[in-house]
């Protein structure tokens, strides 16, 4: 379930493996809540949620893409596409990184097609660096892949109705016995879209009372 509301408003609730996971931002801050780390409030400016930028919100994702760099055509599935990059500034880095946790890259590539104009493909790229006391830095790069089908018309709107989405965790540090990879697969499908929900207001975007500061967690955002 997701609700959006103008301006940066939104919450978004899963079910994974039998267990809730929610996330949301006030306009203010962006929070989480899982049943394994509790609410955790993340570091740095507010941002859009991934899953919107996924077909569901072409506003936002035209705004995010205003400032990128055209970096060339590819064709993806057999459509030829615009390649737009997006890269993260030094300040965003850091105001997003804390403790023993640095955040060294966020890139986001977006494949937007020649014929349409419409977002079909998505890669979001995180490098993190986690320096230990004493010990030596482990790296986690985080990659999500993501390609976005069966757009249809809701109320004058262009919606993507499913998509697939595949997550790379790669750690890896100073010995070849400290790396690791783990790789996750998503399919997905929209039921139901609707705007100008009756009853929908700032309440429904109030975070958990007992939010706390995160950290080592931009490399793993959800949802």
């Amino acid at each position: 379930v997701l609700w959006q509301m103008n301006p940066d408003m939104w919450y978004v609730e899963l079910s994974v493996g039998g267990s809730k996971v929610q996330a949301g931002c006030n306009g203010r801050l962006v929070w989480r809540h899982t049943p394994w780390l509790g609410a955790h409030a993340a570091k740095g400016p507010i941002r859009p949620l991934r899953r919107a930028l996924q077909g569901l919100d072409p506003r936002t994702t035209a705004a995010m893409f205003a400032g990128s760099v055209c970096t060339g055509e590819k064709a993806v599935n057999g459509e030829d596409c615009f390649v737009l990059k997006l890269a993260a500034d030094h300040g965003t880095l850091k105001s997003r990184s804390e403790g023993p946790a640095e955040i060294i890259r966020h890139v986001m590539f977006g494949h937007f097609s020649q014929k349409t104009g419409l977002l079909v493909h998505m890669e979001d790229s995180h490098l993190t660096r986690i320096q230990s006391n004493g010990g030596d830095a482990v790296y986690w790069e985080t990659t999500i892949s993501s390609s976005l089908d069966d757009y249809r018309r809701v109320e004058g709107t262009m919606i993507a109705h499913s998509g697939k989405s595949t997550v790379t965790l790669f750690r890896f540090g100073e010995t070849p016995d400290s790396h690791m990879k783990t790789r996750m697969e998503e399919a997905w499908t929209i039921e139901e879209v609707a705007f100008d929900i009756p009853g929908l207001s700032m309440d429904c975007f109030i975070p958990p009372a007992d939010l706390r500061t995160g950290s080592m967690s931009e490399a793993c955002d959800l949802p």
